[in-house]
């Protein structure tokens, strides 16, 4: 009894000189979701993550840049596995344009890695602070026209599942991991690497169009979805009367560079987009002056490298939560044709309930390829909205009641809403929205049979299917 001790003891000493390990209350980037773990492990390699859970019997949880809202990446007593430093490339392929890399880098370690090459991302979010494994997680997408999900670009995946086991993931191997680990909010397992099909860096320039919302979808239609030329695209809708919408495309150009930066500067400051955003969130006038600031910003048609384009950090928006207030994210995904139905609904329930939206952003995305927990089963538009709110009980629980609005309104018309963000869908909602999560939590039952690996997100909404007994 005393040598299996001794050599139990022995196991997590040798753990603890490979992992750091500290006790905390971890929290989002909107301050609203404290959660106490049991500690947090940094581990470096597949390896150690793959030993750490096979001598956990549980619960575990997994965390990369901790964007998400609503505590995705946390679990009350778990061990929160914290993947900043699981960051190293394992291959690098720029004729074929792959990369193998581990989950725990950024976007923009990766953008710095292959900008040199003239190669770009695929698909990624606005932000380049994210980290691999957590943009895998949700599913992301961004603004790129022709693209879609992030699965839509992934190779294959290394996963470490319930067991320890570690299996590698991709659409003709383990192709029932595939599809539920990306998007699966952790659930199934630990992405480690992933090898991602890359793009080629080109110089893209800023057009843009004011118009009445009503006319945005026609516009799209016509002139973007199908633009070979087309990079980036998205339409800005203009709060508080919501009433014109400005389409901003970057289009392929050989026109000379206005901008000659490759890639954004790391250490930016910006104190003036954080001023602007401030003036912003104060008032409605402060919104107005937001419009008259656009006009003239967009005067201008600057020539950049997609790279540049693609590498915003999260920065500019900082600081995101103050001690009474946040700023807070929300996303709608509609069926394209079912634009002009939605956008009325959407504009009135933000309307009746005084919500202090600072920007509604649309974005296009071409369907799923088979992602369990998919957002997007169909070609839909995208409607993010960034708000503020306070973070007292009561005003949270008001932002509930119009977001389960705004979740009935998307349903109704065919659509979806996304999971990164607060807890506010029912249960009846979530089920209605991810038809899949049946099959998911099936196959999570199967390969985690004593739920091992649990979050706020996953907690919550387990419980909304029926699993055999």
């Amino acid at each position: 009894m005393i040598i299996k001790n001794l050599k139990l003891i022995c196991f997590y000493f040798c753990l603890l000189l490979t992992v750091t390990v500290q006790a905390a209350v971890v929290n989002d980037v909107t301050g609203m979701t404290p959660v106490k773990v049991k500690t947090v492990v940094q581990p470096k390699s597949t390896q150690q993550v793959a030993e750490l859970v096979q001598k956990t019997s549980g619960p575990i949880s997994i965390a990369g840049g901790k964007y998400s809202m609503g505590g995705q990446t946390a679990f009350a007593g778990a061990i929160q596995i914290d993947t900043s430093q699981l960051n190293h490339v394992i291959a690098f392929n720029p004729e074929k344009k792959l990369l193998t890399i581990e989950a725990g880098a950024t976007w923009q370690q990766v953008q710095q890695l292959i900008d040199p090459y003239d190669l770009s991302v695929k698909i990624m979010q606005s932000f380049a602070n994210f980290s691999i494994g957590g943009s895998l997680g949700v599913n992301v997408h961004g603004r790129y026209i022709g693209e879609g999900p992030i699965i839509l670009s992934v190779e294959n995946i290394k996963i470490v599942l319930a067991d320890g086991s570690v299996v590698v993931a991709s659409p003709t191997e383990n192709a029932e991991i595939f599809y539920a680990a990306i998007g699966g909010y952790g659930g199934i397992g630990i992405i480690t690497e992933v090898t991602l099909r890359l793009s080629d860096n080109v110089k893209v320039k800023r057009i843009n169009q004011l118009m009445p919302i009503a006319n945005y979808q026609n516009y799209f239609v016509q002139n973007i979805r199908t633009n070979k030329a087309a990079i980036f695209h998205n339409g800005i809708i203009y709060p508080p009367d919501y009433e014109k919408v400005r389409a901003v495309t970057y289009v392929q150009t050989d026109d000379p560079l206005t901008i000659e930066a490759r890639l954004r500067p790391l250490n930016k400051k910006y104190p003036k987009e954080k001023k602007q955003m401030k003036i912003v969130a104060s008032s409605d006038f402060g919104k107005q002056l937001r419009k008259y600031h656009d006009y003239f910003d967009y005067q201008h048609e600057p020539v950049m490298w997609r790279n540049y384009e693609a590498s915003y950090r999260v920065a500019q928006l900082e600081p995101i939560a103050t001690k009474y207030k946040t700023f807070a994210l929300q996303e709608y995904f509609i069926p394209i044709e079912k634009f002009n139905d939605f956008y009325p609904q959407l504009t009135s329930i933000l309307k009746k309930h005084h919500a202090n939206v600072i920007n509604i952003s649309i974005r296009h995305a071409n369907p799923d390829s088979g992602s369990l927990l998919a957002w997007a089963n169909t070609e839909v538009f995208a409607f993010v909205i960034y708000y503020q709110q306070f973070k007292d009980k009561k005003s949270q629980r008001e932002v509930g009641v119009w977001t389960r609005e705004l979740i009935n309104a998307a349903l109704a018309n065919g659509g979806s809403y996304f999971l990164p963000y607060q807890l506010h869908a029912s249960l009846e909602q979530f089920k209605q929205a991810y038809p899949g999560a049946t099959k998911f939590f099936q196959l999570k039952a199967k390969l985690d049979p004593t739920n091992k690996f649990r979050n706020l997100l996953l907690e919550r909404y387990r419980s909304a299917v029926e699993l055999p007994e």
